[in-house]
């Protein structure tokens, strides 16, 4: 086990590199307690005038939750979707397969500019019909998210199924089962970390878009991502390299808990 430990050398190198890559997101912190009005280092003068904006300025407030909101419904409906189609090729394995399936991954590879065009266009047209799936609306926002994230979803999925034994689908079909007692029973069940990993990867996705959301957004629908990216547009507010550090130190915390919980259950597995 010794032998597979890195070395003083090798840990030291390691820990100047991950410095070097990470020196970028430290220096948002000290920008964040600047007391002017523009992005700048403090000069002796420490403020909480940034933090204090972004808990009583409600327009983050609003827009943290039509993020939340819009991550949400697109990833449920983007795991949903995605599952449906994953499983109709995996019980069926129809002939063109490969086929539909590159033609489901087309936006991962497609240029965001054309994605977001087609979608900007389609959400104009639909504008016409209804007011609630359309441009500038929160159905309009979830539909394009969907669209972007759902790629990711199918590879996740995908390889959740290629894990799966084929023979207990068999089993529960030779014993008479249908295909929704297949489905929810046997298949479902078994792909289960498969659909959450595919959640909480269109979640991010969703989370971090900007160039889809900027060509589908106006005024009444801004997610976080917007309003930030408004926030540096129009006035460069320090109020973001505020929002930045909060995102930084929640990450942060989320990777120690991770990095505790598999500390803990690798002694685990060596006391047994």
């Amino acid at each position: 086990m010794n032998r597979l430990r890195p070395g003083v050398l090798a840990t030291l190198l390691s820990s100047l590199v991950a410095l070097f890559l990470l020196m970028p997101l430290i220096a948002v912190v000290p920008v964040s307690f600047t007391s002017r009005r523009y992005l700048s280092l403090p000069n002796g003068d420490w403020s909480w005038r940034h933090y204090t904006a972004l808990f009583e300025d409600p327009d983050w407030g609003s827009s943290l939750l039509t993020s939340v909101q819009v991550g949400v419904l697109a990833s449920l409906l983007a795991v949903a979707l995605a599952a449906a189609f994953c499983i109709g090729i995996w019980m069926l394995r129809p002939r063109g397969a490969g086929l539909m399936t590159g033609f489901v991954l087309l936006p991962m590879v497609a240029p965001p500019v054309v994605s977001s065009l087609t979608l900007y266009f389609f959400l104009n047209q639909l504008a016409r019909w209804n007011s609630l799936v359309a441009y500038d609306k929160l159905g309009g926002v979830v539909l394009a998210h969907m669209v972007m994230i759902v790629p990711y979803a199918v590879v996740v999925i995908m390889v959740s199924l290629s894990q799966l034994d084929r023979r207990m689908d068999l089993a529960a079909q030779s014993m008479g089962a249908s295909v929704p007692t297949r489905v929810f029973g046997v298949i479902l069940p078994n792909i289960r970390f498969g659909l959450l990993g595919a959640f909480f990867l269109c979640f991010l996705l969703s989370w971090d878009e900007i160039g889809v959301t900027l060509f589908v957004t106006s005024v009444e629908t801004i997610t976080l991502p917007r309003r930030m990216w408004m926030g540096l547009r129009d006035n460069v507010d320090p109020a973001i390299a505020a929002l930045s550090v909060l995102l930084i130190l929640v990450v942060t915390v989320l990777v120690v808990i991770r990095a505790a919980m598999l500390m803990r259950k690798e002694r685990r597995a060596r006391g047994a």
